[in-house]
């Protein structure tokens, strides 16, 4: 029986700061309510490094030499990278603060910022993470059980998460009722759905693409 990594479990909280002070006394702070976390002098560092998959948040500095932290979270998306981000500036302006939303930033935030103004953002973004971590895997099981279906099986799950009716799909596809049936209870096994709502939740996680061809 495998054992749970419970450090991979972890949260950790990664801070990207150019300035040294900064860097260190938000790890200090994160660690001190019992969080790990990890800094970095410039986006570049952080790119560069391998990065454990663990629930967590970034910490940004807007304004760094170099690339931003704006620039940095257009990276870290155009990479599939979607950790939640805080941003902390002594510079903020409405027009950046509004980019950094839009853009799908959990917090704003303007040095000196109070440090439980902080770990509350952190706390949030943390919880987002977590979330978005668990949607991740149960789309992944969602796919893996869909391509073990057949052709038929993917066609009669279409139409059924349409609302259509047996006997409708029956006709649509040119086959017996009771054939439906069989496929649709293959359908129900194969994607461990206990209900149609269940079923149509996994159907609406897989790709459009894969929707589309089904």
């Amino acid at each position: 029986m495998n054992t749970p990594d419970v450090k991979a479990e972890r949260p950790l909280v990664l801070i990207v700061d150019d300035d040294e002070e900064v860097r260190s006394a938000l790890q200090e702070l994160m660690e001190s309510v019992g969080l790990d976390a990890v800094g970095f002098a410039s986006p570049r560092e952080l790119l560069d490094s391998e990065l454990p998959d663990r629930p967590g948040c970034l910490v940004l500095d807007v304004r760094m030499p170099g690339a931003s932290g704006l620039d940095l979270q257009q990276q870290l998306a155009a990479k599939g990278n979607l950790k939640p981000i805080i941003f902390l500036t002594g510079h903020g302006d409405i027009p950046m603060t509004v980019k950094a939303m839009k853009a799908g930033a959990i917090d704003f935030l303007t040095k000196p910022v109070r440090d439980q103004t902080l770990l509350d953002a952190v706390t949030l973004a943390i919880e987002r993470d977590i979330a978005q971590m668990a949607d991740t895997r149960r789309a992944k099981q969602h796919l893996d059980r869909f391509t073990t279906l057949t052709l038929r099986e993917r066609q009669v799950l279409r139409e059924v998460t349409r609302g259509r009716l047996n006997k409708q799909i029956a006709f649509d596809l040119g086959i017996k009722e009771i054939t439906v049936k069989l496929h649709r209870g293959n359908v129900m096994r194969k994607m461990q759905s206990a209900s149609i709502g269940e079923l149509i939740r996994a159907w609406e996680t897989l790709p459009g693409d894969l929707r589309d061809k089904a």
